[in-house]
Formats: C-alpha cells, sequence, structure tokens
C-alpha cells in the first residue's frame, strides 16, 4: 500500500514481538542526513520501545544509499547481529540515477539476505521531491524508519522462532 494512503509510523504494538533478546544493526547514509537522521532517529527509537537495549544496536554510517549493502554486510560481519536495517533517501532528480540506485540497493539486501539467512532490511525512501521525503521523515506520512525498525524485529523473531514439523522440499 501506498505511503500517501497509510502512515508509516502506524503499527498493531501487540504484533510486535518483545525485542529484549536481539541484536540490530542500523545502516545510515549520509547523503540526504537531515532526512536520513531522521529515520534513524524513528527505526532506533522504536527498536528501543520494544525492549531492544541501547548496547545491542550497533550503527554505522555510509556516504550515501549505494553503499548501504556493502556497509550492512560489513557491520554484520563485525558484531552478532539478528537483522540488519538500512537507510537511506533517494530522491529523483532530473535523470534516471534513483532507478540504478534503488534497484542496486533492493537486490544487494536482498542478496544478502539470501547468502546469510538474517534479514536485511531495505528502509529507503524513494520519493519524487524532497517534500515527499520529509512527509515519510517523521511528517503527515509517518516515519519510514519506525516502519523498518518493526519489520526488523517481526523478521528477527520469525528466524529465531523456527515452526516445528514437517520441513519443505529446499528449505
Amino acid at each position: 500500500m501506498a505511503s500517501a494512503l497509510q502512515n508509516l509510523s502506524s503499527y498493531s504494538e501487540e504484533s510486535v514481538p518483545d525485542a529484549s533478546t536481539f541484536h540490530f544493526g542500523i545502516v545510515v547514509a549520509d547523503w540526504n542526513a537531515h532526512i536520513t537522521h531522521a529515520l534513524y532517529q524513528g527505526c532506533y527509537d522504536t527498536l528501543v520501545k520494544h525492549g531492544a537495549s541501547p548496547e545491542n544496536i550497533h550503527t554505522m554510517q555510509v556516504p550515501g544509499s549505494f553503499e548501504l549493502p556493502a556497509g550492512a554486510r560489513i557491520l554484520n560481519g563485525h558484531h552478532k547481529i539478528d537483522a540488519v536495517i538500512c537507510l537511506g533517501c533517494v530522491i529523483k532528480g532530473e535523470t534516471s540515477h534513483n532507478e540504478y540506485i534503488n534497484h542496486a540497493v533492493a537486490n544487494g539486501l536482498v542478496n544478502l539476505s539470501i547468502a546469510t539467512g538474517k534479514p536485511f532490511i531495505f528502509g529507503v525512501l524513494t520519493p519524487n521531491d524532497e517534500q515527499q521525503a520529509l512527509e515519510r521523515a517523521g511528517g503527515i506520512h509517518g516515519n519510514k524508519g519506525v516502519e523498518a525498525a518493526v519489520t526488523a524485529i517481526r523478521m528477527a523473531a520469525l528466524r529465531t522462532n523456527k515452526p516445528e514439523g514437517k520441513k519443505s522440499i529446499g528449505f
């Protein structure tokens, strides 16, 4: 659902597992820092709100969104982490550079998730302009960082609470 139709900060708190046993990584792009740092604050605060210990939240800054997958891999290699959240903002602009960057980041994070079996969360805003980004970084459409944190907690819990029973083919 489009974020214009749903607030990114709205979720059922009862559906979020306790995060007190998990370790998280947050990789933040410095490009568009006034936006990405607002995403970071929403993300960090949400993790702590749901029980994550501040000493179990490891943060790394990278120059831009394109570097998020590499930063995520480095951070994951340096710490025992249950989920890595990648936060960035790629504003459309006058050329199609945003499409190349967004696809590269999404593919990189998917590949890391598949290769490691850990969740690497895509918390990258892909707006048409700066105003849309601000609206999704704590503005009228909420904060994508909150959504990314909730996703990370839920995915970390899924990863550690494997269901009992028959294994399906290939998994």
